[in-house]
């Protein structure tokens, strides 16, 4: 064995990780308050895109002007909650500063596809290597627009895509009706992401990493983890009053990470973006590659339960109570969209609310604490959490055994001063 290492957080980015050194060789104990996979946490509920178009960055030039008429609009992507507003103030400023330019979104978008252009490739040698080829499908994802002009409207984002050698093809109105008879007529033009995949259950896919762990030899440990300390060793409290030391941690808690740092002073500007699924458990899905439509920017995507329908950006404090007024705003995009739902006046569904834990300059946070070295951060990746996973926890083993490639620094939790 190399040593003995714990990974706190059990979600995909700490089950892949788990695995993952458990692999090289490593004595791995991995803990969370939950069973993994359990509807606790953010990966259960995500829309299960394993998308190499996801590069383009949240905050983008000219975003603030737009944000007055996304809050005024009830149906829009994007809410805030005014109560949390004095505490979301900072994060907020530098979100926006972040994609105040296009140099400094080209920048965000290059080091995203660098952690994310293989991703589709990733989860489907991950899924054979645990037994789980049939929940990893590589069908392409579909970006739906009304028209032409709705997709050249977003000629920014495309255009950083064509830069970072995303592939894609066009559909014209005879395709899309062709390849998606199920979308409502409004929609006419299309892009295939070509190399896109989708997992059809994120719930069963990481409880299915996280037991081929425990194969591997990892001890996973239902305990939540309340405080991270390194003192004479890096220690984990438990929730039960229990500690276990180890050579490292890896940190990999989601948007629970900065609060379990904060009592060795370690502050990560990383907030929630609330996001919400619906789906429609009743009926088949009569389509299979997942869908955006770019009027309710939301993931649709076929699964295993039903038609997800995922999204929303709900900035509030992960304390507030869920809002499921955004839920509702789910239904609807999804009716306007796909005329068959309306023939189920009473359909079967299920609502979920979780945090994406997102920082401000859109990057997630990965690789050793300059303070601590011993504690590897492992957090923060927004939408891209489930797409990034097996690459994040390639980095993570990079950093545990002193190897940081100049790829990798941009992510490093020292651009915060940490």
């Amino acid at each position: 064995m190399t040593g003995k290492v714990i990974v706190v957080g059990a979600g995909i980015v700490g089950a892949v990780t788990a695995l993952n050194l458990a692999n090289a060789g490593w004595n791995v104990e991995l803990c969370d308050g939950y069973p993994p996979g359990s509807e606790a946490g953010a990966s259960y509920g995500n829309g299960g895109w394993i998308s190499p178009a996801s590069i383009v960055p949240m905050s983008m030039p000219g975003l603030w002007r737009r944000i007055p008429g996304f809050l005024l609009d009830r149906n829009g992507p994007l809410t805030i909650d005014w109560m949390s507003l004095p505490r979301l103030a900072p994060w907020l400023v530098r979100f926006l500063w972040a994609g105040a330019s296009k140099a400094r979104v080209r920048r965000t978008a290059k080091r995203l596809n660098w952690l994310l252009h293989d991703g589709p490739e990733r989860h489907l040698k991950l899924a054979q290597q645990t037994g789980q080829e049939h929940l990893i499908l590589q069908k392409g994802l579909l970006y739906a627009y009304p028209d032409r002009a709705a997709f050249e409207a977003e000629a920014l984002s495309w255009e950083l895509r064509r830069e970072n050698g995303v592939a894609y093809v066009e559909w014209d109105e005879a395709a899309l009706r062709q390849s998606l008879p199920a979308l409502g007529p409004g929609y006419r033009f299309a892009v295939h992401v070509v190399e896109g995949a989708h997992c059809r259950d994120t719930g069963r896919y990481v409880a299915g990493i996280v037991e081929a762990a425990r194969l591997k030899g990892v001890r996973f440990r239902q305990s939540a983890a309340t405080a991270i300390l390194d003192a004479v060793a890096p220690r984990v409290v438990l929730g039960d009053g229990e500690t276990l030391s180890a050579e490292h941690i890896v940190v990999a808690a989601g948007i629970h990470s900065g609060r379990l740092l904060q009592r060795l002073g370690v502050r990560i500007p990383m907030e929630s973006e609330r996001g919400y699924h619906v789906t429609v458990t009743s009926g088949e899905t009569p389509f299979e590659i997942p869908v955006m439509p770019s009027t309710g920017r939301m993931a649709n995507t076929p699964t295993d339960m039903g038609l997800r329908l995922s999204g929303q950006v709900e900035l509030a404090t992960v304390e507030k109570p869920p809002n499921w007024e955004r839920a509702e705003v789910l239904q609807r995009h999804a009716l306007a969209s796909y005329p068959y739902l309306s023939a189920d006046k009473a359909p079967d569904l299920r609502l979920w609310m979780g945090h994406r834990p997102s920082t401000p300059d859109g990057l997630p946070v990965i690789g050793p604490l300059s303070r601590y070295p011993r504690l590897i951060a492992a957090f923060g990746h927004g939408h891209i959490g489930i797409a990034a996973a097996p690459k994040t926890a390639d980095l993570v083993l990079d950093a545990l055994e002193n190897r940081i490639c100049d790829d990798a620094r941009p992510f490093l939790p020292n651009r915060f001063g940490q």
